[in-house]
């Protein structure tokens, strides 16, 4: 989904701020089957920079039913560059680093190839389909319930 954008081959470039609020009202509407779903942290911050993400993990892996709870942090360049993602629940990926719960771009496509049309959701969607990648759908995982 490419969103700011009109179609029929438009190089409108929306404002960051339009962009995030585009965003919000799909995070709010709620995604798909339901399973990723992302919002503010603070209504108050008329930047929108710090969100939060859910992910329910994929049916027929470790992560099947459990809730991961995660950050995304959207800097003033955000379109334009990728926003940090860091999971607050533990998990074991081999994306994300054990010790603080960040999203490693070099090694995760989405943030490493990052471009412009590319949305939180998008991020989310993907990060729950590395959940069932071969490398990851078997990993060891930690106790539910712990954090970062």
């Amino acid at each position: 989904m490419t969103l700011g954008s009109s179609g029929a081959g438009s190089s409108v470039v929306v404002p960051r701020n339009f962009r995030l609020l585009e965003e919000l009202e799909r995070g709010e509407k709620g995604i798909g089957d339901g399973t990723v779903s992302y919002g503010m942290d603070d209504a108050d911050d008329i930047y929108m920079r710090s969100w939060t993400g859910t992910i329910i993990g994929p049916h027929n892996t470790v992560h099947e039913g459990r809730i991961y709870q995660l950050k995304l942090f959207c800097d003033k360049d955000y379109p334009e560059k990728a926003p940090s993602v860091r999971f607050h629940s533990r998990i074991n990926m081999t994306c994300v680093n054990h010790e603080t719960g960040a999203v490693d771009p070099k090694k995760f496509g989405v943030l490493a190839n990052w471009q412009r049309d590319y949305t939180m959701e998008h991020v989310l969607s993907q990060l729950k389909k590395d959940m069932s990648a071969q490398q990851n759908r078997k990993l060891v995982q930690p106790p539910e319930g712990t954090f970062f």
